[in-house]
């Protein structure tokens, strides 16, 4: 749980600020993720990263929309440093030539930490408003993991050089 947030005394104009940071910070890191990994074909791991990043930033919107409408121009009274790491994927993660799936196996552990964040601070938030809100967004976690698992069927585990690596000409592997 994170240490710099007051869940029991979250106002819902703080815990709309605290969904969209999480939301940014997710993006953010999917972004890095897709330039570290670099595209080198439709559908790769750079393309999965982007989409994930998306999908962070719609969402991100969608809250912010929503905050303007119930608060207008109000400043935010938590900043970055109220969290770290709640949606956004490990940073140590990516890495060159890593497959589709394993960037969406890097998404669900994602979508997986954000739900059980929402969960755990469910357990210490008081305010009705800002109750369901985290119930809403603990469900919309969940919704996030069965599409990511959703589409982590149809993906194969290759081709990528990791995978292909034991097969090469002069390997322990042939």
């Amino acid at each position: 749980m994170q240490d710099h947030v007051d869940f029991e005394h979250l106002t819902l104009r703080d815990a709309l600020d605290l969904a969209i940071l999480i939301e940014d910070e997710a993006r953010e890191r999917y972004e890095g993720f897709s330039r570290v990994v670099g595209g080198r074909y439709a559908g790769d791991a750079s393309d999965m990263f982007r989409a994930m990043a998306g999908y962070e930033a719609r969402h991100g919107e969608e809250l912010a929309e929503r905050r303007r409408k119930l608060f207008g121009d109000a400043p935010a009274q938590l900043d970055r440093d109220s969290l770290e790491d709640v949606e956004a994927p490990d940073r140590s993660a990516p890495r060159p030539f890593m497959s589709a799936r394993q960037a969406m196996e890097v998404a669900y552990a994602s979508e997986e930490k954000a739900a059980d964040f929402f969960a755990e601070a469910l357990e210490h938030v008081s305010d009705p408003e800002v109750r369901a809100l985290f119930q809403e967004l603990h469900g919309e976690e969940l919704r996030h993991q069965q599409w990511v698992k959703e589409r982590l069927v149809v993906l194969p585990i290759g081709p990528d050089l990791e995978d292909d690596e034991a097969d090469e000409p002069g390997s322990d592997g042939g």
